[in-house]
C-alpha cells in the first residue's frame, strides 16, 4: 500500500517561530545559502546534495542542533539530514555547522511529514532519529503524536533494508505508546537482542544538557531502536 496517499495529516508540531538572537540571525543568512534546502516538491538527490555517496541519517526535530551537530562531527564519515520547524533552532545548528566547519549537514525548515511524503526517495536513508518530540501528554492531544502507525509505516518506505528507526523519550506514557506501535509495525523489529521494545542508550545519541538535568532530578528516557525487516 502506498502510504504517501493514505496518510492523514498529522500536526505534530506547534509552529513557535520566536525571536531571533543576532547570532541565530547572522547564521542563517551567511550558513543557509550552503546548508539550506529551500521548499520545493522536487525528489533529494542525496549523493549530489552532500556531494558524496555516504549515508544518511535523518533527524526530525532536532532542537537547537546541539546533539545533531555533535553527531555529525564525530560521525564525518555520514550525512546528516535535519528538519525542524523551529527557526531559531535552525538559525543555532547553522551557527555550529559554520563554527565546527561541518560539511556533511543540511537543513530543513518545515514540516516534517510533507518533506517526507513529497522529497524524500524511497529506499534512500540508512537511519531516521526522532529525539523528544512533542508528548502531547493530555489526553484529548494524544492523537498529534507524530509516532502513529501510519507515520512508521511511511517512514519504513524511505528506510534501507536494515535501516534503524531510532526513538527516545522522557514521558514514560509516550514510550509505551511507541513501543505498543513499533512492536505491532510489521515493517520492523527491535534492534534490542532479546526483542524488547527498549534499548540502552548508544553512545553515537548524545545526553542533552535537558536530559542530563532529568536524569539527577530521577526523571527516565527510554531509547527505541528498531531496525527495518
Amino acid at each position: 500500500m502506498d502510504t504517501t496517499h493514505s496518510l492523514r495529516p498529522i500536526k505534530s508540531f506547534v509552529l513557535r517561530q520566536g525571536r531571533l538572537t543576532k547570532g541565530q540571525e547572522q547564521a542563517l543568512q551567511t550558513g543557509w545559502p550552503c546548508f539550506g534546502i529551500e521548499n520545493s516538491r522536487e525528489l533529494l538527490d542525496f549523493p549530489a546534495l552532500f556531494g558524496n555517496p555516504a549515508p544518511v541519517t535523518l533527524e526530525i526535530g532536532f532542537g537547537n542542533g546541539e546533539s545533531l551537530a555533535q553527531m555529525a562531527l564525530a560521525a564525518p564519515e555520514r550525512n546528516f539530514l535535519g528538519i525542524e520547524v523551529h527557526t531559531p533552532g535552525v538559525g543555532h545548528l547553522l551557527h555550529l555547522v559554520q563554527k565546527h566547519q561541518l560539511t556533511n549537514v543540511r537543513v530543513l525548515n518545515t514540516d516534517a511529514v510533507d518533506i517526507i511524503q513529497q522529497r524524500i526517495p524511497t529506499k534512500s536513508l540508512e537511519r531516521v532519529q526522532i529525539y523528544f518530540p512533542d508528548p502531547w501528554h493530555k489526553k484529548r492531544h494524544n492523537k498529534r503524536r507524530i509516532i502513529q502507525t501510519e507515520f512508521v509505516s511511511l517512514l519504513a518506505t524511505r528506510l534501507q533494508a536494515g535501516g534503524l528507526l531510532h526513538l527516545a523519550t522522557d514521558w514514560e506514557d509516550y514510550a509505551e505508546s511507541m513501543a505498543e506501535v513499533m512492536q505491532a509495525s510489521p515493517d520492523f523489529h527491535s534492534a534490542n537482542p532479546s526483542g524488547e521494545a527498549f534499548s540502552p542508550r548508544p553512545e553515537f545519541r548524545p545526553l542533552t544538557k535537558f536530559e542530563q538535568r532529568g536524569l539527577k532530578l530521577g526523571h527516565g528516557v527510554w531509547d527505541l531502536l528498531y531496525l527495518k525487516n
